[in-house]
């Protein structure tokens, strides 16, 4: 332990002299309040420390102590549905014992409720050999989370206890004896620094898609469990409301949700929506199977860069346990105006805009952390993390620094278009300029599990869309009339798929969330439409009449998004009324011709 006093004070930023013992990145108590800071440059005796807390009141002379340990979050029982700050304080509990709506400073407060007991279940046997990773026993935190008790990274051994029954998470569940003679004493909970990795047997390539109910990206932009998506727009285009459909409704087991510099009411939204959601894949509430991290935009902004690291250690810890984990941090931006604020600071170089030159490094370090993987002990199985930031560029301009680093990583764009958000077009996600790279596996992978052929409808549904963009340029010169009658029905068929199709409600009961089954019957029944549509303009239908002829069945078409999941056969029949009402017109049409 290295004690320092405090010589200089730059907002979040102290620098404490005579710590020529610390290391860097140890976490400090800073001032007579001792407020929690982080060591992030040492400079001969010099240290300088992010703290997490407001500094106001400090003054030069006071002391500081380091604890000689990295900033770590403890891992174990009580993390699921719990809201913690970005440095995994938890709020509940902080107000409680404070008696404060507000974090008052110097408050030290454990992570994991240390009174609460949990009902422990072993799974090995005294005498057995047991390695970092392997579990050893379960915990059922919620009625959808059974918490699995894994052998903390470097401790091998024999097994030479095991008990049953109820426990804290500070008390002695199981011992081992170590190769080295000593006994080590192990508890339901781990501590874990966030800044490392947790480690892995073995990386895999990601294959499973993330389905999230919301039609625009399962259909066009898919994303793989284990895989990495951006979601970059300006302010009003719906970057919060994206993640939380996500958040609520992606076939996952667990989700960490990183409010990062949001604003305070977006995390009260949360609060207030989540708990009465119900999940449609096991029938209980979404919190559930979630937990919050909350740094609003009025916490000290040292704190943002934590909450990012915070959330993904959780992350990597209930993939280890061979879970399906999402991570929504909202907004990556705030988190890297937190590091050009301590850039500066610390008079370090400066790179585009003024952020840290090592700003792509960051972004690439934690969207890394995201994967497919084969983790480590027994038995044997596989856990991914899908990582889904959102990105608030300076007037929607996607070629500022933040934005354009985050692409280079990740295989997912999502562009929200703020003239779609104007136009009351939700999700706003631009179909022309988002792009996904996993399309072609998914589409291979959805073809060989549901024996479809949901890849070459993608395709030709995304070429409806790209045909209508080229002829728009045509419509605004010289008029729709102007149009050949099967470029009429090109847009026609465009304007089905944009508007019944793409065009989703966040706020309805039934079209805010879409399963993969009714997605392929909506989109069947507007492709049919299209290639009876061909077909009768091919036969000598005008296009005029096809509309007159097809009134009905393109109302019910577009009413089908609000039709419940329960009437999916309802759904499915259309495509046979379609048929039959487009060949009836035809045949009509065409007996009037020959007379």
């Amino acid at each position: 332990m290295t004690q320092g006093k405090i010589s200089k004070i730059s907002g979040p930023l102290v620098v404490a002299s005579g710590m020529q013992e610390a290391n860097i990145q140890d976490i400090c108590q800073v001032g007579h309040l001792g407020l929690i800071g982080e060591i992030i440059e040492m400079r001969r005796d010099q240290a300088s420390i992010q703290v997490y807390e407001e500094t106001s009141g400090l003054a030069p002379g006071e002391p500081v102590v380091t604890t000689g340990h990295p900033l770590s979050v403890e891992l174990g029982p009580g993390l699921i549905s719990e809201m913690f700050d970005g440095i995994q304080r938890p709020l509940e509990r902080f107000k409680r014992q404070t008696g404060n709506d507000f974090l008052i400073r110097g408050v030290d407060i454990l992570s994991l409720d240390r009174e609460k007991k949990w009902s422990f279940v072993p799974s090995l046997e005294v005498g057995q050999a047991v390695s970092a990773g392997d579990i050893l026993g379960t915990v059922a935190e919620t009625k959808v989370i059974d918490h699995q008790i894994m052998v903390p990274s470097g401790i091998s051994g024999r097994l030479q206890s095991i008990q049953a029954g109820d426990f804290t998470v500070a008390e002695t569940v199981y011992e081992i004896a170590l190769e080295s003679g000593e006994v080590y004493q192990g508890t339901l909970m781990q501590k874990w620094p966030v800044r490392k990795a947790r480690p892995v047997a073995k990386r895999l390539i990601p294959s499973e898609p993330l389905v999230t109910g919301q039609r625009v990206i399962d259909t066009f932009f898919p994303v793989t469990k284990g895989g990495a998506a951006a979601v970059p727009g300006p302010f009003g285009a719906g970057k919060t409301v994206v993640q939380h459909q996500v958040a609520k409704f992606a076939n996952v087991d667990i989700v960490i949700y990183v409010g990062c510099g949001e604003r305070g009411n977006e995390m009260t939204d949360v609060l207030n929506e989540f708990p009465e959601l119900i999940d449609p894949n096991t029938g209980e509430s979404i919190m559930q199977r979630t937990v919050l991290i909350a740094n609003t935009s009025n916490m000290p902004v040292a704190a943002r860069e934590a909450s990012i690291y915070t959330g993904i250690t959780i992350a990597e810890y209930f993939r280890d346990m061979g879970y399906s984990v999402a991570i929504m941090a909202d907004s990556t931006s705030r988190w890297a105006e937190a590091l050009r604020e301590m850039s500066g600071r610390l008079e370090e170089m400066p790179g585009d805009e003024g952020y840290p030159a090592y700003l792509g490094s960051r972004i690439a370090e934690y969207y890394e952390r995201a994967g497919r993987s084969q983790v480590l002990g027994l038995p044997a199985r596989e856990g991914t993390i899908t990582a889904i930031g959102a990105v608030s560029p300076p007037g929607g301009d996607i070629s500022e620094p933040v934005t354009q680093n985050t692409l280079r990583i990740v295989k997912v764009f999502w562009g929200l278009d703020a003239p779609l958000a104007q136009r009351r077009h939700f999700p706003a996600i631009n179909w022309l300029t988002s792009y996904s790279l996993y399309k072609d596996s998914i589409g291979k992978y959805i073809d060989a599990k549901q024996q479809t052929d949901w890849a070459s409808k993608v395709t030709r549904a995304m070429n409806y869309l790209q045909r209508e963009s080229s002829l728009e340029e045509i419509v605004r010169l010289v008029g729709f009339d102007a149009l050949s009658e099967q470029e009429r029905l090109t847009m026609e068929i465009a304007k089905q798929i944009r508007e019944d199709y793409l065009q989703q409600n966040a706020f309805d009961s039934v079209d805010t969330f879409t399963s993969f089954a009714k997605q392929e019957a909506m989109l069947n029944n507007i492709l049919t439409f299209a290639d009876e549509g061909d077909r009768a303009l091919a036969l000598g239908t005008y296009f005029k009449e096809l509309m007159a002829g097809t009134v009905t069945i393109r109302d019910r078409m577009a009413r089908s998004k609000y039709i419940s999941e329960d009437s999916l056969a309802e759904i499915q029949q259309l495509s046979q009324v379609i048929r039959s009402d487009i060949q009836e017109g035809t045949s009509k049409n065409q007996k009037y011709s020959v007379i």
